[in-house]
């Protein structure tokens, strides 16, 4: 059982953890069902959802300014907080330049790619909470390398989409537009493996 003085970070870590899942469910329910004409009220929640994980962050931060006991050192807490933050801005930064771009038709690998990064979030929230526990924890290597293997798996999926859009796309504005958004969906999916494997690099540190 973790210490109840630790027990404000992970309940952090676990906020900014499900800020992401839900940031990921907002992504893929808006391609899923694409509709441009919503897509400006639709990045609202997500800026809503971005600003409420910024909000955690900072709370975790100046906790940590004065705090004297720690779960683990400050700067692999003050990462793990960076790194879940990243998640949700990488996921709001989809939509924002979907919008930009102008995107006004969904393609199906786009919305395969935001699928992945529903994954790699729920993994990623199970992660977290196997965090207080990590010494006698018999499922986070598997989900570290579950994160790893969807990280995977997005980026050959991502490199079959560009390589479509390249020879299958005639208007020089889509190709631009999609090769942003792509581009966009890829790094979701780094920023989830790097919460894992910042995860990971804590546990070893502390094992």
């Amino acid at each position: 059982m973790a210490r109840q003085k630790d027990a404000f970070y992970f309940d952090g870590f676990r906020r900014g953890a499900d800020y992401a899942c839900q940031a990921a469910k907002l992504l893929s329910e808006v391609m899923h069902d694409f509709n441009p004409d919503q897509l400006r009220e639709r990045m609202d929640s997500m800026h809503a959802l971005e600003k409420a994980a910024d909000g955690v962050r900072h709370d975790m931060m100046d906790e940590l300014v004065t705090a004297f006991i720690t779960p683990f050192d400050r700067e692999d807490i003050d990462e793990l907080g960076r790194v879940l933050d990243d998640v949700t801005d990488s996921i709001e930064g989809v939509l924002n330049r979907m919008y930009y771009d102008n995107v006004t038709d969904m393609r199906d690998d786009a919305v395969q790619m935001s699928d992945m990064v529903v994954r790699a979030t729920e993994s990623i929230r199970e992660l977290v909470d196997e965090l207080p526990r990590f010494r006698r924890s018999k499922t986070l290597r598997e989900l570290v390398f579950a994160i790893n293997n969807i990280e995977t798996e997005a980026d050959h999926l991502f490199i079959e989409s560009m390589r479509t859009l390249h020879t299958t796309c005639t208007d020089p504005l889509q190709v631009f537009a999609w090769h942003d958004v792509y581009r966009h969906l890829e790094q979701c999916s780094d920023d989830c493996e790097r919460v894992a494997n910042t995860i990971d690099s804590i546990v070893m540190k502390n094992s």
